[in-house]
């Protein structure tokens, strides 16, 4: 092999083995304790979020579950013109936490940091703790209900304000859901911390 091909294919076989993030899902996700022993780093991000923001541990983890099935890199699906011409995605939504691009340049702005980023579980649960506790100030929404919080999130606090999702029954049931799958890990984290 020449000196002028051996360097290519040198750095095409390095990018692919791998120096991105591991966006793949946890393998147990109906388990709190299995996620947190899994993927440490995911339950010392949210430890980290509920100190600074009060949002507890377990909102946190049905907020993402929901989201991104904590799948660091998720993205909505494409949507086609006449069912085969591609047209982009649904939304700008990305990354664990599902943040839009307007919101997440709102948080960075805000004191979240340019250098945040959607696909790195400690931002993530930063920004939805830094979301949830607005969403707490100014409208009210404790922070440990999960499914309130959850229609805030989905919504936007001015649909949430305007009980828009009283127009969406599926949204209201997703919410109900997050607000069981909260619950639900609660009870496993305080069984698994002792």
């Amino acid at each position: 092999m020449s000196r002028f091909l051996r360097a290519p294919v040198l750095m095409l076989f390095l990018a692919s083995c791998g120096g991105g993030g591991n966006y793949s899902a946890p393998r147990q996700l109906d388990d709190a304790c299995a996620i947190a022993a899994e993927r440490p780093q995911y339950l010392r991000a949210m430890q980290q979020t509920e100190r600074r923001w009060g949002v507890p541990v377990w909102v946190q983890m049905a907020t993402i579950h929901q989201e991104s099935k904590f799948v660091g890199n998720a993205r909505t699906p494409h949507t086609y013109i006449l069912g085969i011409i591609p047209s982009g995605r649904q939304s700008t939504a990305y990354g664990y936490s599902q943040a839009l691009n307007g919101t997440w340049e709102e948080y960075q702005a805000s004191g979240g940091g340019r250098g945040a980023k959607r696909d790195r579980i400690e931002d993530a649960t930063d920004f939805i703790g830094w979301y949830m506790d607005q969403s707490s100030q100014r409208l009210g929404i404790s922070k440990t209900d999960a499914a309130s919080q959850y229609l805030a999130y989905h919504e936007g606090r001015t649909g949430y304000a305007n009980q828009s999702y009283l127009n969406k029954p599926w949204l209201v049931e997703v919410a109900a859901k997050v607000g069981a799958r909260s619950d639900k890990y609660r009870e496993q984290l305080q069984y698994c911390s002792n």
